[in-house]
């Protein structure tokens, strides 16, 4: 066996799955002068293991945005059990930074590729929350008809081209989408409301618009139905309709073929 078929021998594949609080974070991608949580995981894991490690991700989560099921992709040949590896992983992690799952896959393994679906919460308040709360969702001051809501979310279910409802800087020239579902439900516990939305992939701030754009045009239009389909359309992110704040933002899970 060659050194470099030896050296390949020794590397193992693991495939992770992570939550993070993502308040005090620029986003999951790594910059320059401002913490993230690709970062974190990449520095406490040399910090416990003495090594170097590459860390890759499936969802590029923007500043402000949580995460429960982060998939993913750590390589390296560390020579130790995968249960082990997480719990010392684990330590080292900051409170807001969670491996809720670590096992061995094969190496073909990629996060990026054969995603079924994608299921974000979108969380709102429409009362002031608890303190402890306000992080995790979007407190919206405003009286709004809740049937209404719904329906105007429907509309965005299906294949459209959103590039109305991407960020301006997502220069994307293919804006096509497909929603599979979003729904609306009240959790008393909390005291707030969740928008579910599922689907294989979407636009940078695709969803924190579509939320913004239909509290918005429900609250302030009788005709919100028109104006979001004029909206969609026009495929042009520059219009009137909100775009909803990043902290109400969470990617709960990633389903695989």
């Amino acid at each position: 066996m060659s050194f470099y078929g030896y050296i390949k021998s020794m590397m193992k594949t693991y495939k992770l799955i992570v939550a993070y609080d993502g308040t005090h974070y620029c986003g999951w991608q790594f910059q320059k002068e401002k913490p993230s949580v690709v970062q974190v995981l990449n520095n406490t894991f040399l910090s416990a293991f003495k090594k170097k490690v590459k860390v890759l991700g499936a969802s590029r989560t923007d500043a402000g945005v949580h995460a429960a099921g982060q998939v993913v992709k750590v390589v390296t040949d560390l020579p130790i059990l995968p249960a082990k590896l997480q719990w010392a992983w684990n330590n080292a992690l900051p409170p807001d930074i969670k491996i809720r799952r670590l096992e061995l896959v094969d190496d073909s393994f990629n996060p990026f590729h054969n995603v079924e679906q994608k299921i974000y919460f979108y969380h709102f308040f429409l009362e002031r929350p608890l303190p402890f709360l306000h992080h995790y969702g979007y407190f919206y001051p405003y009286t709004i008809n809740i049937e209404d809501l719904s329906r105007a979310l429907q509309l965005f279910v299906g294949t459209h081209d959103f590039a109305s409802f991407r960020s301006i800087e997502d220069t994307r020239e293919d804006t096509v989408r497909t929603i599979d579902s979003i729904s609306l439900e009240y959790i008393k516990r909390y005291n707030v409301y969740r928008v579910t939305v599922k689907g294989q992939k979407f636009l940078r701030h695709m969803i924190r618009r579509i939320v913004g754009a239909s509290l918005s045009a429900v609250t302030k239009h009788k005709d919100y139905k028109q104006i979001i389909c004029k909206v969609l359309e026009a495929k042009n992110p520059s219009h009137d309709l909100a775009n909803a704040p990043a902290k109400g933002l969470m990617l709960y899970k990633i389903i695989y073929f």
